[in-house]
C-alpha cells in the first residue's frame, strides 16, 4: 500500500470515524497494512470474558489502547450459581496494563474481583486515568475508593454499581483534593454507609461540569435540594431516600430545585418514595427519557400520576407493586416507550401481592408499539397474551420473561407455553436476546432453532423434555453467541451436538443438567481451542458434571483455577 494512503487510513481510524469493534475487526481483515493501521489506532477494547485472551496478547496487538471493558465471572454468578473464589481477578490485567499501557484512561469492570490493593495500583499507575466503572465486582472496600479519590487527579467518572463491597464509611468522599474540579459522573447509589455530606456538597459545588450524580439512600431530601441547587445542569440524577418530614418551606425549595433542572433526562433512586412527595418531581419530568423506579414500591395510582408528566419516556424500570393498572397508565401516557423492566418485589414468594399479570402486559403493548426491550417478572401468563404483545410490538429485540413458579403452564388453558415463545420468534424477526420460562416442551426449542435467525443470547431454565430440544437450537440460530441453561433435562447428546458451533460462540453454561464428565472430556478432546471447565458439587456422583462452562480462548486453559474447578 502507498505510504500516503496508509497514513490517511491511520488518521481516519484514529479520528474515530470507525468506532464499533465489529467494524474495526472487519477493517483489520482486509490486508496486512489495514491490520497494522487498525491495531495501532485502536483506542478501546471490549473483552467479554477475561479468560478468552491474556492481557499480554491484548497489549501486544493493541499497544495504544486508552479504554478497556473487561468482564469476568459468568452471568449466573448473579444468582449464586458460581461458587465463591471461582476466579476473575483483575490483578494480572492491571500489572500488564501498568507496564505496557501507561496512558490508560478508562477501565470498566464487570463481575471481577478487585481488591483495595488493586485499586491502589490502578490509582498510582496511570497518570492520565479518567474513568472507573465497577459493576457487580467484589473484594474491595471504601479504602480502595479513597485511593482512587486521592491519586486520580484527572478523574471524570467514578461509577460504583451493585458491588459486594466492604462499606466501611463514607469518608472516602473527603479524599478528593480541594483543588479537584474535573468530575462529571459520580454514582455511589449502591453503597450503604452514611456519606460525608459536607465533602459531597463541596465536591459537587466546585465540579462545574457535573452531568451524572447518583447518591445513596443516606442522602435526605433536604440535602438533595442543596445538591440540586449547586448542579441544576445535571442530565442524570439518582436521589436518596424520599421518606422524610418536610416543612412547607422545605417542600417549596425542593420543588423549585427540581423545576430548575431543565436538562434532566434520567431519574432513579427514590427509595421509600411516597405519594406525599412525588409531586415535587413533576416539573422535571417533561424531558425524562429514563425513569428507574426499581427501588420505589409505588402503587398503581402513584405511577399513573407520575408517568402522566413523562411524554418522552423511552425506558421504564418498575417493581410489580405498580400492578396491571400502573402498566395500563404507562400504555396510555408513554407512546415512545422502548424498554420495560418489571422486577419482583417479593422474589422468594413471601408476602406475595397481586403483582402484574398478562392483562397489564397486553394493555401496555397496545399503547407502546415501539417496545423493543422487555424484562417481565410475573406469577401468571398465557400464550394468547404473549402472542398479542409480539403482534403489537414486532420490533422487540430483547424478550426476557420470568414466570416465577418454575414449569408453570398457561394458567387459563393449562397448556404448555410453547406457542407463546413460538409467536415471539416468528413475529419478532429482530430478536437478539431471549429468556424463556414456564412449562415448555421441545417444541419451543424447535421454534427457536427454526425462526430465531438473529438470536445471539438464549437463557433457559426449568424447561424442555429431551436432548432434541437443545439440538434444535444448536442446529439453527446461526448468530448464537451465548447459551445459558440451568435445571433442564439436557444431557451428553445435547452438549456434544454443538461441536460445530461452540468455536464461533462466546460461551455455554449448563448447570443441574444431565451432563457427564465423559462428555466434557470428549468435547475438550474434539475441540482443543475451547476451554471446558467443570465445577463439582459436594456429595454428587463422581461422573456427574454439575456445572459446565465452555468458552473459546486464544490463551489456553487458565492457570488460576481453584481446586473445585476441573479444566480440560
Amino acid at each position: 500500500m502507498d505510504s500516503k494512503i496508509k497514513k490517511v487510513l491511520e488518521q481516519l481510524l484514529s479520528l474515530g470515524l470507525v468506532n464499533s469493534c465489529k467494524d474495526r475487526s472487519s477493517v483489520s481483515l482486509v490486508c496486512k497494512d489495514w491490520y497494522e493501521a487498525e491495531r495501532l489506532s485502536r483506542r478501546h477494547v471490549f473483552i467479554g470474558n477475561c479468560y478468552s485472551v491474556s492481557p499480554e496478547i491484548v497489549t501486544r496487538r493493541f499497544p495504544n489502547i486508552r479504554s478497556v471493558t473487561l468482564k469476568g465471572r459468568p452471568r449466573f454468578s448473579d444468582f449464586n450459581l458460581v461458587p465463591p473464589n471461582w476466579g476473575g481477578d483483575v490483578q494480572p490485567w492491571l500489572e500488564v496494563f501498568a507496564s505496557e499501557c501507561p496512558l490508560l484512561e478508562e477501565l470498566r469492570l464487570k463481575r471481577m474481583t478487585v481488591t483495595d490493593e488493586r485499586l491502589e495500583l490502578l490509582a498510582v499507575s496511570f497518570p492520565e486515568f479518567k474513568a472507573l466503572s465497577l459493576l457487580s465486582c467484589d473484594g474491595f472496600s471504601t479504602d480502595g475508593l479513597e485511593a482512587i479519590a486521592t491519586h486520580c487527579k484527572n478523574l471524570i467518572e467514578l461509577d460504583i454499581q451493585e458491588n459486594d463491597i466492604d462499606d466501611k464509611s463514607g469518608d472516602w468522599l473527603s479524599c478528593f483534593p480541594e483543588t479537584f474540579t474535573s468530575l462529571e459522573i459520580l454514582n455511589f447509589a449502591s453503597l450503604n454507609s452514611n456519606v460525608d455530606f459536607d465533602a459531597l456538597e463541596r465536591l459537587v459545588s466546585r465540579c462545574k461540569s457535573f452531568k451524572v450524580l447518583k447518591v445513596n439512600k443516606s442522602v435526605t431530601l433536604e440535602q438533595l435540594q442543596s445538591l440540586l441547587t449547586h448542579a441544576p445542569q445535571l442530565l442524570e440524577l439518582g436521589t436518596g431516600s424520599f421518606l422524610q418530614e418536610l416543612t412547607a418551606s422545605q417542600h417549596s425549595q425542593l420543588e423549585r430545585a427540581f423545576s430548575n433542572c431543565k436538562n434532566l433526562h434520567t431519574l432513579s433512586g427514590l427509595w421509600e418514595a411516597t405519594a406525599l412527595y412525588l409531586p415535587v418531581l413533576y416539573p422535571a419530568c417533561a424531558n425524562l427519557t429514563f425513569l428507574n423506579l426499581s427501588y420505589a414500591t409505588l402503587q398503581s395510582w402513584d405511577l399513573a400520576k407520575l408517568v402522566a408528566h413523562c411524554p418522552l419516556l423511552r425506558r421504564l424500570w418498575v417493581l410489580d407493586t405498580v400492578e396491571d393498572k400502573g402498566l395500563e397508565a404507562v400504555g396510555s401516557n408513554c407512546p415512545l416507550l422502548e424498554e420495560l423492566r418489571v422486577f419482583p418485589s417479593a422474589p422468594d414468594g413471601d408476602d406475595i401481592i397481586d403483582g402484574v399479570t398478562e392483562s397489564g402486559f397486553v394493555a401496555l403493548s397496545y399503547g407502546c408499539r415501539r417496545l423493543c426491550y422487555v424484562l417481565y417478572f410475573c406469577w401468571q401468563m398465557t400464550n394468547a397474551a404473549i402472542a398479542t404483545v409480539a403482534q403489537n410490538c414486532p420490533d422487540i429485540t430483547h424478550f426476557r420473561l420470568c414466570i416465577m413458579n418454575p414449569r408453570q403452564p398457561d394458567y387459563l388453558t393449562k397448556e404448555p407455553m410453547d406457542e407463546a415463545f413460538g409467536a415471539v420468534v416468528k413475529t419478532c424477526s429482530k430478536l437478539q436476546r431471549l429468556s424463556v420460562s414456564g412449562l415448555l416442551t421441545d417444541l419451543t426449542f424447535e421454534y427457536i432453532g427454526k425462526h430465531a435467525q438473529n438470536l445471539e443470547y438464549l437463557s433457559i431454565a426449568f424447561a424442555g423434555e429431551s436432548d432434541w430440544g437443545m439440538q434444535c437450537v444448536l442446529d439453527g440460530c446461526p448468530k448464537l453467541k451465548k447459551l445459558e441453561i440451568r435445571d433442564c433435562p439436557f444431557g451428553d447428546v445435547a452438549l456434544l451436538s454443538g461441536l460445530e458451533k461452540y468455536e464461533f460462540m462466546r460461551s455455554v453454561w449448563m448447570s443441574a443438567c444431565n451432563v457427564t464428565m465423559n462428555a466434557c472430556h470428549s468435547l475438550a478432546s474434539e475441540r482443543p481451542r475451547l476451554n471446558v471447565e467443570v465445577m463439582k458439587d459436594d456429595g454428587n456422583d463422581e461422573n456427574q458434571a454439575d456445572k459446565v462452562y465452555v468458552y473459546r480462548s486464544v490463551a489456553g486453559p487458565r492457570r488460576d483455577a481453584p481446586p473445585f474447578v476441573l479444566t480440560f
